[in-house]
C-alpha cells in the first residue's frame, strides 16, 4: 500500500467506524459506508484501535443512544481530519487519480461534518452541500410524469384501468399481485435469473471489454433471505476468498428482505442491478484491475455517499439495458419487463424525492410517505422505509438517496452519446477508476 492508500484506508474506515459500520462484517446488517475491503492489506489503526470496536458496537454517531465516551475516546486516538486532509492533499498528484481523490476527499469531509453535526459539535451542514458532495450536482425534485404516462400506457395494454382518481396506483398494485415473486424460493429463483443475465452480458458487454476480463466471474454470489431488515436488500461484496494459486474468487452475497413485495419483472431488474452486469460485476472487474496493478488502492475500499457510488448506482440502474444491448426502455423485449424497470426507476426517483422533501423542504414523514406512494407508485412497505429509516437518516437521507437518480440519468445519457466500445470500458474502470464527474475526463476525444 502506498502513502495515498494509507490515507484512503484511514479516512474511509475511520468515517465508516464513526458512523457504526464494520467493513469486515459479511452481512449488510453490520456494514455501512465502506462497501469493500478485498485487498488483503493489513487493516489500519482507524479500524483496529481498541476504541473503534466500542464505537461500532454502540452503532456510532447515528445511534439512538450515542456512546459519547466511546466516540470521544476514538476521536482522541484516530485523527480523522488529518487523514481526510491527506486524501485531499493527494489530489495534487494530478491526472485522473488526483481528480478522483479530490472528489473522494470532498465527500469524506462532508461525512465528517455531518457526524459532528449529529454530535452537536458542529454547524448544520447545508442540504445542497451534502447532495453536491455525493452527486456533483445541486439538489432538485423528481418529476415522475413521463414514467407515469408510459406505465399507464403499458398497463392499459394489459387490460387494466389506469384513468380516474387512484386508478393508476390500483392498477400497479394489481399488476404486482399477479406477478409476485416468492421470496421463500429466492435462492433458486435468483440462480435462474442470474444465469439469464450472465448469458446476456457475455453477449452484449464482454466483447467490448479487454480480453483479460473474460476470465473474471461476473456473478459469484449467494442469495440469502433475511427477516425484518431495515433495507430491501444488501449486496455485500466480499472478495477475500482465494483459490489455491492465490487468485481472487470475486465472491459476494445478497441479503434480501423476506418481506419484500416485488413482482417478477422487478426482480429481474433487481438482479441486473445488484449482480450482473451491475454491482457484483463492477466490483469484480475493479478487483481484477487492482490485482493486475491497473488501479490504485482506492479501488479496493469503495465507499457509499461518494461520487464513485453515484456512478456505480447509475451503472446498476442501466445494467438491464446494458445486458440487452439497448439504450432505451422501450427497446426491452416485452411490456412486462418494461413496466418492471419503470417501477424500479420510479422507486429511485422516490428516493431522491424523499431526500428533497425531508431535508430540502422540512416535510413530515407522513406527508413524504403519502407522496411516494401516490406519485411514485411504490409499495406501502417501500414508502414507509424510504420516508423513514432511509429518508430521515442524517447521512443517507442527505447524501445517498439522491445518488440513484443522479447516477441513472448521467449513465443513460453517456450511453446515448457514445458507442459501446467507448463507453462500456470507461464505465467499468478499464480506462482508470472514475466517478460520476471524472468519467467525462476519460471520454474526451
Amino acid at each position: 500500500m502506498d502513502e495515498v492508500g494509507k490515507r484512503v484506508a484511514d479516512s474511509v474506515l475511520g468515517i465508516d467506524t464513526l458512523w457504526g459500520g464494520d467493513v469486515m462484517c459479511p452481512s449488510g446488517t453490520g456494514r455501512f459506508i465502506a462497501d469493500s475491503w478485498f485487498s488483503n492489506e493489513p487493516l489500519p489503526a482507524a479500524y483496529t484501535h481498541p476504541a473503534a470496536a466500542r464505537v461500532r458496537e454502540s452503532g456510532g454517531v447515528a445511534s439512538k443512544s450515542v456512546d459519547r465516551e466511546a466516540v470521544e475516546a476514538y476521536l482522541r486516538a484516530v485523527d480523522l481530519p488529518s487523514a481526510i486532509g491527506g486524501v485531499k492533499d493527494s489530489a495534487q498528484t494530478g491526472g485522473l487519480r488526483g481528480a478522483y481523490l479530490a472528489g473522494l476527499g470532498i465527500s469524506l469531509e462532508v461525512m465528517w461534518d455531518l457526524a459532528m453535526e449529529a454530535l452537536g459539535k458542529g454547524e448544520p451542514v447545508p442540504y445542497a452541500r451534502a447532495v453536491e458532495a455525493s452527486t456533483a450536482k445541486p439538489p432538485e425534485p423528481s418529476d415522475p410524469e413521463a414514467k407515469h404516462e408510459r406505465v399507464a400506457e403499458l398497463l392499459g395494454r394489459a387490460g387494466l384501468k389506469t384513468t380516474g382518481e387512484g386508478a393508476l396506483l390500483n392498477a400497479v398494485d394489481a399488476w404486482r399481485r399477479d406477478r409476485v415473486s416468492p421470496m421463500a424460493s429466492v435462492k433458486s429463483l435468483g440462480a435462474a435469473v442470474i444465469a439469464h443475465f450472465d448469458n446476456l452480458s457475455a453477449r452484449n458487454l464482454v466483447p467490448y471489454l479487454p480480453p483479460e476480463l473474460k476470465r473474471v466471474p461476473r456473478a459469484n454470489i449467494e442469495f440469502l433471505p433475511i427477516r425484518d431488515a431495515w433495507f430491501s436488500g444488501s449486496m455485500n461484496y466480499l472478495g477475500r476468498a482465494r483459490t489455491a494459486d492465490g487468485a481472487p474468487k470475486y465472491e459476494a452475497s445478497y441479503e434480501i428482505n423476506a418481506s419484500l413485495q416485488i413482482s417478477y419483472p422487478e426482480f429481474e431488474q433487481l438482479v441486473s442491478h445488484e449482480v450482473v452486469p451491475g454491482h457484483v460485476t463492477t466490483f469484480a472487474y475493479l478487483q481484477d484491475l487492482y490485482v493486475r496493478g491497473l488501479t490504485g488502492f482506492e479501488a479496493t475500499v469503495l465507499t457509499m455517499n461518494t461520487r464513485a457510488a453515484t456512478l456505480f448506482e447509475g451503472i446498476a440502474n442501466n445494467a438491464i439495458l446494458i445486458a440487452y444491448g439497448v439504450t432505451e426502455l422501450d427497446q426491452l423485449p416485452d411490456d412486462d419487463l418494461q413496466i418492471g424497470v419503470l417501477l424500479a426507476l420510479l422507486q429511485d426517483d422516490a428516493k431522491n424525492q424523499s431526500s428533497y422533501m425531508t431535508w430540502g423542504q422540512g416535510r413530515e414523514q407522513k406527508d413524504v410517505a403519502t407522496t411516494l406512494r401516490r406519485d411514485f407508485l411504490v409499495t406501502e412497505e417501500r414508502a414507509d422505509k424510504l420516508s423513514g429509516a432511509w429518508g430521515r437518516h442524517p447521512l443517507l437521507g442527505r447524501m445517498y438517496l439522491p445518488a440513484y437518480r443522479a447516477g441513472t440519468d448521467k449513465v443513460a445519457e453517456l450511453r446515448r452519446q457514445h458507442p459501446p466500445e467507448r463507453i462500456l470500458p470507461a464505465l467499468y474502470g478499464c480506462r482508470g477508476l472514475v466517478d460520476i464527474q471524472t468519467i467525462d475526463q476519460v471520454l474526451k476525444p
